[in-house]
């Protein structure tokens, strides 16, 4: 396995990236707890019109600042992750992990740790002392980020909970 910083004219690799898996459990926040709920369905990997929007977040991320990095199993991308450009929080000291996928043939063989190492290490780099989260509901998600040393915040960044109001959001200490 080889982990590289990605190049923007590499964004037409995403579809590489087998994003389905069996989705048992999903996470839910109430009154600032997180609870679980049964959801016991297959999600299936993206379609075109997905995978052109997770190409042209990709794209805008790289060409505003941001960084990708991915592992390669040969030429194969099996995992990526794109730290944003734009810094969050109060302070101004949170980065935040906007794309993080890895196939489903190649997860639990720490590829995605890998990533999340090589996201946080950039942020430091930056000036971040946290990488902010916006986790999708999955349990998988979920409990990838807080083994990964996240925890839910009681500051969630209004502009990323408009756009996506199910996710679940964190910050991991750098």
């Amino acid at each position: 396995m080889m982990f590289r910083q990605m190049q923007l004219h590499e964004s037409g690799l995403i579809r590489q990236i087998d994003r389905s898996e069996q989705i048992g459990k999903i996470y839910k926040m109430n009154q600032g707890m997180l609870e679980t709920a049964p959801a016991g369905h297959e999600c299936p990997t993206w379609d075109e019109r997905e995978t052109q929007e997770l190409i042209e977040r990709f794209e805008y991320e790289l060409k505003s600042g941001g960084v990708a990095f991915g592992a390669f199993d040969g030429e194969m991308l099996v995992g990526f992750g794109v730290l944003g450009h734009k810094f969050r929080g109060e302070n101004q000291d949170q980065l935040q992990v906007d794309l993080m996928y890895v196939s489903r043939s190649h997860r639990r063989q720490g590829i995605g740790t890998k990533i999340i190492q090589e996201l946080g290490r950039e942020a430091k780099e930056r000036g971040a002392s946290y990488l902010y989260i916006s986790s999708t509901e999955t349990e998988s998600a979920v409990q990838f980020y807080m083994a990964s040393g996240g925890k839910i915040t009681d500051h969630v960044d209004e502009e990323l909970f408009r756009l996506e109001p199910e996710d679940i959001h964190m910050l991991k200490k750098l």
